[in-house]
This record gives structure tokens, C-alpha cells and sequence, in this order.
């Protein structure tokens, strides 16, 4: 299985909280990141999700792509993750990030953007999450977790493109930035 080519249009009805979102995938040009990236290649029948990070409000900073699996419960607990890759953002250019998972399953993915790279969370960062749930800032201040079934993600055989749009805090509100094309 090869990758998806995601518009803006995709993007924002991936937005939508769709529980066990996943995608079927069709050839896209450009070639995955991060150490593992071979995992996501074209005809590839390992279990894996191409993480597709869409909206940064800069290309600056580290972008840190972390996947859950096995009690729902601890989905996004510290410590709890199967896989962590983390990477330099690129100048330009889709953000795909290819992360290998042990077996057939139900994951959760999380993305985070440390802006100034830092390694430390500041007001600058952005995240998101697999399903793309809509979380006030008052949820991700006090570490509220979504249900789990929207942000799960079905992988089989074979790889599953997951779009995750970063959301910022901008005013009162932690959402994406305007220019999501970025």
C-alpha cells in the first residue's frame, strides 16, 4: 500500500472526530521521514501509520510523532507510548512520518510541535492527535484526554495514512492557525 495525497478539504473533514479514522492509500510523491521511513515504503505489508502533519504556524523547531496502543484508558499517559520518533522540522515540503507498530490493531497517535526546540512545552507549541478531536484550552490545560474512540486508528497488514492537524493556542483558544497550508 502505498500513501494518500490529502487536500485541504480532507484535512478539514479529517477535523471531524470520526472515530477509527484510517485511509486507504493511493502513490504520493514525496518520501516519508524519520528512521523508519522504509516501513511506509510503496508495497510494504508491515503494520505501520504514515503520520501526515499538516497546518505548522512555523517550519522551525522539532516535530515529535509518539503511538498508543493497548489499553484505551492509557492512551496518552507519559511514558505510555509504543513508538517515539522525533525529528527537526523540514524548511518546506509535506510532513510524513512513518512509524512501524508491532502487530495488526487499534492505535493512537500524537503529535507535538515544540517550536522553539526546545525539548521544554511553552505557550508557542502546538499538538494534535489522531481523529483531529476538537479540545478547548481549557482540556489541554488540564490534561484531559478525548475518548478514545476518536482518535483510534484501525491498522492492518500494511500501512494507514493518519492526517493530524497541529492546533496552537491563539487567544483564548487552542485551534489551527489560519494558514494551515504551511
Amino acid at each position: 500500500m502505498g500513501k494518500l495525497r490529502i487536500g485541504a478539504r480532507w484535512a478539514a473533514l479529517a477535523g471531524t472526530g470520526g472515530a477509527l479514522i484510517a485511509f486507504a492509500a493511493s502513490p504520493l510523491a514525496a518520501d516519508p521521514l524519520g528512521p523508519y521511513a522504509a516501513a511506509c515504503a510503496a508495497g510494504s505489508d508491515r503494520p505501520a501509520v504514515l503520520v501526515r502533519v499538516i497546518g505548522f504556524k512555523a517550519r522551525e523547531g522539532r516535530v515529535r510523532v509518539q503511538a498508543y496502543g493497548g489499553d484505551p484508558a492509557h492512551y496518552f499517559d507519559k511514558g505510555s507510548y509504543l513508538k517515539r520518533i522525533e525529528l527537526p522540522v523540514p524548511a518546506q515540503g509535506p510532513v510524513e512520518i512513518c512509524v512501524p507498530l508491532p502487530k495488526p490493531g487499534i492505535y493512537a497517535v500524537t503529535v507535538r510541535h515544540d517550536a522553539d526546540g526546545t525539548g521544554k512545552t511553552s505557550m508557542a507549541d502546538g499538538g494534535g492527535m489522531s481523529g483531529n478531536p476538537s479540545m478547548s484550552l481549557w482540556e489541554v490545560m488540564l490534561h484531559r484526554k478525548p475518548a478514545p474512540e476518536k482518535v483510534e486508528v484501525r491498522v492492518g497488514d500494511g500501512v494507514v495514512t493518519v492526517p493530524v492537524v497541529l492546533n496552537y493556542v491563539q487567544g483564548g483558544s487552542f485551534r489551527p492557525v489560519s494558514v494551515a497550508a504551511r
